[in-house]
């Protein structure tokens, strides 16, 4: 019995040394790999910080007719090959840049733009960015309006993608996902790299005669297969323009100026959604882009339709709800501002003013109100200095969707 006693009092101390052991070891272990974890946090937020510093200084050296350019995006000729239509004289009128071609920060293709068959469609695509290449000029982002349903521009060589009211009717969320993946794979592969979609407004009376179909329906199931959406493009590589905020009444506005005449309260209900999938999404994407309408809100500014509204760009986007990404105006030749005294030139300057990132021209020039909009930076310095953060954010998208490189224009380093 001593023996066994003994064995036990020996055994113990052995026992309790190997378990000190042990846990020294695994706490060295867990230090080292703290430690380890904070140089890399460190060396990441040191490059990030290189990276915005570098980016900061490439804006900087920038020409100012250059920076205008990168603020627009717009239409273009035919689908077989890149055509380019104007010299940055139109913007300048000095006669150095006569033969200096102007390549606009971003284009939007229409269905004309689309070729008949998916390899013609890249080579279409491959011969802007080999042009944009050739010439020492920053790559634009590719756009496209594929929404589903009626708003499909590649239905000709593509599946057929269902209208966002079909997709939330018939489709779980999974199969939602796997859906707009799908589409997502086939337009990166063409040389898309955003999609001006998805519709982020609520289905309602007021609404419900213009949208036709393309709102996934009520707020929750909006939100919903919106996050789905987004996120499905996002991870794709394709990023994603929500629209049309603040949102639209059943007046067209091609011809007409939507008015929205609710209350604050209810006003402030109807974006809901909108904030929703800006704000609460579990994975952290934010959709790359916001898309401005141009109804006018008697609520919060009844003085301006919103694509021109610094209460509802600067104030409630950018300072409330804390949004980062690109902000769009819509096409600034439509009725909504063509027939209420907004020309091209002034809506130009107007939305700058007011805090718009990328101005869409329908047409297939920009130099008029580009033009206006560099006359006005070269007078105003707070003005110039709106278009300089306006770039930013434009090549920081550039940067995040690999089309920019900063290593590849060492000239301004």
């Amino acid at each position: 019995m001593k023996k066994k006693i003994l064995i036990l009092l020996f055994t113990f101390p052995l026992l309790f040394s190997c378990t000190s052991k042990e846990e020294k070891l695994q706490t060295q272990k867990e230090i080292n790999r703290n430690h380890l974890a904070s140089e890399n946090y460190d060396s990441l937020q040191r490059f990030l910080k290189d990276q915005d510093l570098k980016l900061d200084y490439f804006i900087e050296n920038m020409p100012l007719e250059e920076k205008v350019a990168q603020m627009f995006i717009q239409n273009l000729e035919g689908y077989k090959s890149f055509i380019n239509t104007e010299t940055y004289f139109s913007i300048t009128h000095n006669p150095r840049d006569i033969n200096r071609p102007l390549i606009s920060g971003g284009y939007l293709f229409f269905s004309y733009n689309i070729a008949p068959a998916f390899q013609q469609e890249k080579a279409f695509i491959d011969s802007i960015n080999d042009f944009s290449e050739r010439h020492f000029h920053i790559k634009p982002y590719i756009a496209v309006d594929q929404e589903g349903g009626w708003v499909n521009r590649l239905k000709k060589i593509s599946f057929n993608l269902p209208s966002q009211e079909e997709v939330a009717l018939t489709y779980s969320l999974q199969d939602a996902t796997k859906l707009y993946s799908s589409m997502a794979l086939q337009m990166s592969q063409m040389g898309f790299n955003m999609n001006l979609a998805p519709v982020i407004e609520v289905s309602t009376e007021k609404n419900k005669h213009f949208l036709d179909g393309r709102s996934f329906g009520d707020f929750q199931t909006t939100v919903k297969y919106g996050t789905a959406c987004i996120n499905a493009y996002e991870f794709n590589n394709v990023g994603t323009v929500i629209k049309h905020f603040p949102g639209n009444t059943n007046t067209d506005p091609h011809t007409g100026l939507p008015e929205i005449k609710d209350d604050y309260d209810e006003l402030m209900k109807s974006i809901e959604s909108f904030k929703n999938v800006i704000q609460n999404n579990l994975t952290g994407i934010q959709p790359s882009g916001i898309l401005m309408s141009h109804v006018r809100t008697s609520a919060v500014d009844p003085d301006f339709p919103a694509c021109l509204s610094k209460v509802w760009i600067t104030d409630i986007l950018r300072n409330e709800w804390k949004y980062e990404g690109l902000i769009f105006s819509d096409d600034i030749y439509m009725g909504a501002l063509a027939n209420n005294g907004y020309t091209p030139e002034k809506t130009a300057v107007m939305e700058v003013e007011a805090g718009i990132d990328c101005i869409m021209v329908s047409d297939k020039r920009i130099g008029r109100p580009a033009r206006a909009v560099y006359l006005h930076a070269l007078e105003d310095e707070e003005f110039e200095e709106k278009i300089n953060k306006a770039v930013k954010r434009i090549l920081v998208y550039k940067l995040k969707k690999n089309i920019f490189s900063l290593e590849t224009y060492e000239r301004y380093f």
